[in-house]
Formats: structure tokens, C-alpha cells, sequence
């Protein structure tokens, strides 16, 4: 990821050169005309131009700015509710599933439950998005921005809190909460003292988090592509459709002038290229936050994106009209929301790795507790007995229920015939300590690479860096020879002596 950025800063720097855009400034932006209107009766002169223009008050500005945070909160605060939501339904389809009577639902009750949960989350995803756009766009409009840009910004960066938290946030709950709180056997929690809560499958909880990002991942790209190449398709069918229902014949449709028909072609949407940056970062997020517990994520955003920059050149040739140009010279607020996410991409697959994963659990057994104890790790034998050291033992007479024997249960949890039954284990608290060490020491390490790469890579390339400095050059000796030419007709004019020397 930050080798990616450091090559983007550098391909920006080629393309603003190349556009003639490197002394061009955002304060050369006119002022909208909502913010023109709305404070036209608060002047004050811009220290750029010298020139009076409407202002916007201090205090009247940080009002809505908190407004504007508050509703923020609020949505997210309603996505969280959803996620609950899907966690009750997961609970309750849980017991339902196990007591299924189709034998292939009940053996595999827990992928039933993961999967029709993630359907069900995908879809409350999707319908949460067309609520959150007009909630953004209300709360900016609210903000009043003084620029284009300014309103651009910050629409941007409420459509990403929305959308990400919306995308992500049942991705968070599995990776790190799923199961955590479930209890043990004799003592399990539960939901409204009603339903048990939800636990790992036998095999980790990577499995649930591969399968939750695999099927949300997928099914929104598909969705992506359908809705911006199938969906203005429909449409302008539905409108050649209508001109045909209006009794005009074919020959007069041929014979309409280019600007007409490209007048028939849908319009594009009031955000310009938002939307399209938007499921960029998106998906960058998808595959660098998770990328630990679900490697093929890259994968897929490549073949997703080879498809999908074909779709959106046919999508704006044929059907789109065309778009009206705008200066920038860069991406705006997106790249500072990719650094973030680049930032958040090593925390997250530290505590992946460390929590999520059973790395740490199997190298603490290997060094400490398997049979290459105070040997070093030296090849998979060290392992041997590794599943049944993670396994607990429960006696199952304690429930009442007229059974005997013994069950075992994933923990770190002492048996029931020791002096301190159903307590944590020593070597529970040596995983743990291995966990917060290997997070600390992760992170570290990683953001140190991090910075160390983005040192390395230079922002402008060499050649670029020449090209300036030639073209800086030029002006001066052009500048220089228009003064002395200039000298010299003064000179002449006068009836001073000629000489080639600067004066």
C-alpha cells in the first residue's frame, strides 16, 4: 500500500506537470453560489485578491460543523444497530439450524447460519447506502462550503465514514468479537438470558471472516458493475423507447443531429467521478485491512478492475454524456483517506494475526510447552500435541442432566478436578502476553518499513525534477534577454553608448 501511494504522488506530479497545472491554486476557485447567497450580507477582505467577499462567521461556521458531526454519529450509531440486529438474527438461526431436520443443515449449521447472516447483512449494506447518500449531501449542504472543492471534500469524507463503517463494521465484530464472550460449557453467556452466544467454528474464526468477506466483496462488485453499466443501459432503452411510443420513425431518429442524440444519453451524476473514487477506495480497503484472513481480495479487485475500466470507458463513450472538465491538481481529500486506510491496514493485521489467527497460540506451545521445549523451533513436530494442549476438559455430570464422562471445549482453562476448576490456565496468560507483544512489535516494525520506503521513493521523479529546472531556466534567460534588449533601445533612444554587457 504505501509503495503504491509513493508511486501515485509521483505519477501526480508527471500528470499536473503535463496539464499545466503546478502554479495553478485552489483560491483561484470562485465561490459557490449557495455560500454567495447565504452570506452575502458578511464582508471581509481576501488577503489574496484585496477584494471584498462574502464571509462566514467563526461561530456560525462551528454550529453547523457540530450539526454536521452529530448526524455523523448518529448514522453510524445506526449502522451498529444493524450489526446487532444480524448478531440477534445469527443467534436465533443458530439454534434453529441445529435443530434442523434436513440432516445437511443440521451438520452444517454453522456455515448455514455464517452465510445467510452475511446475505442478510450484504442487503441491509446496500439499503443503507441509498439512505446515507441523501443524509451526506444534506449534512454538507448544511455546512455551507465556501469552494467547489471545499463541498467536494467533504461530502467525500462523509460518503467513506457512511459507507466504510457500514461495509466493514460486521467484518470488525467477527474478527474480534465473535466468540471472545461466549463462556464455557456449564457457564455460557447469553443474549436476553435466551440465546446462547454465537462461538468460532471448530476451526477458527478465520473461516467466518473469509467467508463474510468473500460473499460481500464479490456481490458488491457485482452490484457496482450492474448498477453503472446495466442501469444506465436500461435506461436510455427505456428512453429510445419512449421516443419510438412518441410516433418518431427511424429515419428522423438517423437523422438527428450529433448534439441531440448525445443530449438522449443519461446524465451524469451530480458528484462527477465520486462515486467511482469512492468503490476505489473501498475496495483498497478490502484488500489491505483484512488481507491476513483473506489473501485473494487482491486478487479479485484486479480482475474486478481489468473488467471494470472497460465497462466505464464504454459506460462514458456510449452511454453518459459528457461530463464537464474541472482543474485539480491532485485527488483531492482521497489520498489523505488511503493513507489513513494504510495506516489502519497494519493495526488491524496485527490484531488479525495475533487474535483472529492461531499463529501466536502455536508458537507459544512450540517454544514453551511442546516437545522442542528449550530446543528451538526446528521443524513441525514441535507441534505434536498442539490440539489437544488447546483443548479444555468440562465434566459433564456438573450440568444435571444425568450425563457422565467428560467433553473438551477450545480454551485455556484448568480441569475440574484441580484445586482452582474452570480457571485460566498459566499458559493462557503466556498466549496473551505473546499476543500484546507480537501486536507491539509488529506494528512497530511495519510503520518503520513504512516510513523507510516512503524516504526512499522521491515524490517528483528525476527526470521531471530536470525538465522544471530547464524550463526555470529558459524563463530566466528569456526574462534576461527581454530586459537587456529592452536596456539597449532605452540606450539608443537616448544617445548613450551601445554596450553587450548587463548593465
Amino acid at each position: 500500500a504505501t509503495v503504491f501511494l509513493e508511486f501515485w504522488k509521483r505519477r501526480r506530479a508527471v500528470l499536473t506537470y503535463d496539464w499545466d497545472l503546478i502554479d495553478w491554486e485552489d483560491e483561484e476557485e470562485e465561490l459557490r453560489p449557495q455560500f454567495e447567497a447565504k452570506y452575502s450580507q458578511v464582508e471581509r477582505v481576501n488577503p489574496i485578491t484585496g477584494k471584498p467577499e462574502p464571509f462566514q462567521p467563526f461561530p456560525d461556521k462551528l454550529s453547523r460543523l457540530m450539526v454536521s458531526v452529530s448526524g455523523i454519529f448518529f448514522m453510524i450509531s445506526l449502522v451498529l444497530t444493524a450489526v446487532f440486529a444480524v448478531v440477534v438474527y445469527r443467534l436465533v438461526a443458530m439454534e434453529q439450524f441445529a435443530s434442523f431436520k434436513w440432516y445437511f443443515i443440521k451438520k452444517y449449521w454453522q456455515f448455514a447460519t455464517s452465510g445467510t447472516g452475511v446475505c442478510i447483512n450484504f442487503m441491509i449494506i446496500m439499503s443503507l447506502n441509498v439512505v446515507y447518500e441523501k443524509v451526506a449531501y444534506l449534512l454538507t449542504d448544511l455546512e455551507h462550503p465556501r469552494t467547489e472543492s471545499e463541498w467536494e471534500n467533504s461530502f467525500a469524507l462523509k460518503m467513506f465514514l457512511f459507507q466504510f463503517v457500514n461495509l466493514n463494521s460486521s467484518i470488525f465484530y467477527i474478527a474480534f468479537f465473535l466468540g471472545r464472550f461466549a463462556g464455557r460449557p456449564g457457564k455460557y453467556n447469553k443474549l436476553f438470558n435466551r440465546w446462547r452466544l454465537e462461538e468460532c467454528h471448530p476451526s477458527g474464526c478465520l473461516i467466518d471472516l473469509c467467508l463474510q468477506m468473500g460473499v460481500i466483496m464479490v456481490l458488491k462488485q457485482m452490484w457496482n458493475n450492474f448498477m453503472e453499466l446495466g442501469y444506465p443501459l436500461l435506461q436510455n432503452w427505456w428512453s429510445r423507447r419512449k421516443m419510438r411510443r412518441r410516433g418518431q420513425s427511424m429515419e428522423t431518429k438517423i437523422s438527428l443531429p450529433q448534439w441531440e442524440k448525445d443530449w438522449n444519453l443519461q446524465p451524469m451524476n451530480l458528484h462527477g467521478l465520486m462515486d467511482e473514487y469512492l468503490e476505489m477506495v473501498l475496495q483498497f480497503g478490502f484488500t489491505t485491512i483484512f488481507v491476513a484472513a483473506f489473501p485473494l481480495a487482491p486478487l479479485l479487485a484486479l480482475l474486478n478492475n481489468i473488467i471494470e475500466i472497460r465497462l466505464d470507458a464504454y459506460k462514458f463513450v456510449t452511454q453518459w454524456r459528457r461530463p464537464m472538465p474541472a482543474r485539480a491538481t491532485d485527488i483531492g481529500i482521497w489520498y489523505g483517506i488511503l493513507e489513513g486506510i494504510g495506516v489502519l491496514a497494519v493495526i488491524t493485521n496485527a490484531f488479525v494475526i495475533a487474535i483472529t489467527s492461531d499463529y501466536i497460540p502455536r508458537f507459544v506451545y512450540a517454544y514453551k510447552y511442546g516437545p522442542c521445549t528449550d530446543q528451538g523451533y526446528r521443524q513441525e513436530k514441535c507441534l505434536k500435541g498442539y490440539v489437544n494442549s488447546s483443548l479444555s476438559v468440562f465434566d459433564l455430570s456438573e450440568l444435571g442432566m444425568g450425563y457422565s464422562g467428560y467433553c473438551r471445549y477450545r480454551d485455556y482453562r484448568a480441569p475440574p478436578w484441580s484445586s482452582t476448576p474452570y480457571e485460566f490456565t498459566l499458559q493462557f496468560w503466556h498466549v496473551l502476553a505473546a499476543r500484546l507483544a507480537f501486536i507491539i512489535v509488529f506494528e512497530h516494525l511495519v510503520f518503520g518499513i513504512k516510513s523507510f520506503i516512503a524516504y526512499l521513493i522521491p515524490d517528483v521523479p528525476k527526470d521531471l525534477c530536470d525538465r522544471m529546472r530547464r524550463e526555470k531556466y529558459l524563463v530566466q534567460e528569456m526574462m534576461y534577454e527581454a530586459e537587456l534588449e529592452h536596456l539597449q533601445r532605452e540606450r539608443k533612444k537616448n544617445g548613450k553608448q551601445y554596450h553587450h554587457e548587463w548593465p
